[in-house]
């Protein structure tokens, strides 16, 4: 038997901080009080140091890029730059090269993450206008959702036949998760600017060509239809103003039929950083005005929206450096979520319970993930250490992800990922990351 104990910690738990002790035993959670003694001694200590301890984050947005697309990244690295960042479960999206969306091809990415992932993992099931059939094959109990994009997308993935929108949210009792861009008003924005610009049409001109109504016109037809259907509805990375008034904080989150996603760079970035960021902070949807953020920020604390994630989605420096209309899409973001979101923590404007309710408890809620997501006896030993006062600068030379640029590269954070530990492992501490594969697949209760 293996046997960690975590002293000396502030353990983040539920709303509460108290100090305390964990003991792990094998993957799992034994122990938890105010002062546990060792009782073997091949038990492994970790002094918390009176820094704090949280549940692993779940982040239920990520594109690691496997098969396919892997000199942008794969699973392992990915994984890897994950648990350096605190992050010890990944949902990872079915727009890899071929698509997800047939039985086969999903069973394949769980194949490769099996052999390589250092973080716990699910992967979503991808719609399209023809598939539904294989939609339907889908297990509810090690699957987690199903993707539908209603803009845009790599391959053919863009569900825009409405016919075929309203029977998959008809026909299915699982989650579906959704990218809501109006794919229309895009391309004609894109016309539009292309008559003003040519082909080289500024960065800056992202919001206004994926813009406010874009998203709006798209979510609210969403939400619009699971209202209708009865179907459980979980809407990806919103990014404006207007959405927010989609959304409700009235029903316990458990009673949601219909939640809510925020991501880090719509969080932190806005339009006047398109000046000195470019593509590096060129997302689908684009990050938008200050009004905008500070409107999903006043969402995300009176409970409109529900996760903070990542959205993590790769590209090598060269693809990004390419003029407005050729450069991709996307960034890398799992290293740096947790302590992004410390620093907002510090400067006042979010309390570390809430962070963990949003990037830990909440994920785990919606997507009832077995056992994971929060810090209890019997539940998984996935955790993390955050020191809250250890500066450090995110320089070329620590940033894990494989694409090796981040755009929070020149960034001074004051908080830093001690230790991450994945069902009972320490993969990683001070800087290092253990070799291995410790991940296991998520599995969620539900019929």
């Amino acid at each position: 038997m293996s046997s960690i104990l975590i002293k000396n910690a502030k353990i983040v738990n539920e709303g509460q901080i108290f100090e305390g002790d964990v003991l792990v035993e094998n993957e799992f959670i034994v122990e938890i009080a105010p002062q546990i003694s060792s009782k073997s001694s091949q038990t492994i200590i970790i002094d918390a140091e009176g820094n704090y301890l949280l549940p692993g984050v779940i982040d239920d947005q990520v594109h690691f890029r496997e098969p396919g697309l892997t000199h942008k990244g794969n699973i392992e690295s990915e994984s890897r730059a994950a648990v350096a960042g605190g992050i010890t479960s990944f949902i990872e999206q079915p727009n890899t090269v071929p698509n997800a969306v047939t039985q086969e091809l999903l069973e394949d990415k769980y194949q490769i993450a099996a052999k390589t992932s250092y973080a716990n993992y699910s992967f979503m099931m991808g719609g399209t206008n023809d598939n539904l059939e294989e939609v339907l094959k889908t297990n509810p109990e090690n699957v987690a959702g199903i993707k539908l994009f209603l803009g845009s997308s790599t391959g053919n993935m863009l569900v825009d036949n409405p016919e075929v929108l309203e029977k998959i949210f008809s026909s299915t009792k699982m989650l579906i998760a959704v990218h809501c861009e109006d794919e229309g008003t895009i391309k004609a924005n894109t016309e539009k600017y292309k008559a003003e610009f040519g082909e080289d049409i500024p960065m800056k001109y992202h919001p206004l060509i994926r813009s406010e109504e874009a998203c709006y016109i798209s979510s609210s037809k969403a939400i619009e239809l699971a209202k209708k259907t009865g179907a459980r509805l979980h809407v990806f990375h919103l990014s404006t103003a207007k959405e927010m008034d989609l959304f409700t904080n009235k029903i316990p989150l458990e009673e949601k039929m219909i939640t809510a996603e925020v991501c880090i760079h719509h969080l932190w970035f806005t339009d006047a950083d398109y000046e000195t960021k470019g593509s590096f902070i060129k997302w689908n949807p684009a990050v938008k005005t200050q009004k905008d953020k500070d409107a999903l920020w006043e969402a995300l604390l009176d409970d409109r929206i529900d996760v903070i994630a990542t959205d993590h989605a790769p590209h090598t420096l060269e693809e990004k450096k390419n003029t407005y209309l050729k450069a991709p899409s996307g960034g890398p973001l799992v290293q740096h979520a947790l302590v992004a979101m410390f620093e907002k923590h510090l400067k006042g404007m979010i309390s570390i319970e809430k962070i963990v309710e949003k990037m830990c408890h909440n994920p785990a809620k919606i997507f009832k993930i077995r056992n994971r997501g929060f810090i209890k006896e019997g539940y998984y030993a996935d955790l993390t250490i955050v020191n809250s006062h250890s500066p450090w600068n995110v320089q070329k030379e620590n940033i894990l992800a494989k694409c090796g640029w981040s755009p929070f590269e020149g960034t001074n954070f004051k908080s830093r990922i001690m230790h991450t530990l994945v069902n009972g492992k320490i993969v990683y501490s001070n800087g290092k990351v253990a070799k291995g594969n410790h991940g296991q697949r998520l599995l969620f209760d539900r019929k």
